[in-house]
């Protein structure tokens, strides 16, 4: 499986991706061959900033999270 990101773009009514070449190569894929695109939309949590209080520094929070708490 492979993962990549892409930008969703108008094209007629709809919206469409574009696979990168090197992908294209890797899979073998041709027109008309059917794939499976599974889609997790990105979440924007921007307008949570500044609503988080803690006593812990933001360096405490990651340390916490690289040694897997």
């Amino acid at each position: 499986m492979t993962e990549i990101q892409a930008v969703a773009r108008k094209w007629g009514d709809s919206l469409a991706i574009i696979i990168p070449n090197d992908v294209v190569k890797a899979h073998n894929i041709k027109p008309q061959d059917k794939i499976t695109v599974i889609i997790p939309k990105m979440i924007d949590l921007s307008d949570l900033a500044g609503k988080f209080s803690t006593k812990k520094t933001a360096q405490q929070i990651k340390d916490e999270m690289r040694s897997g708490w």
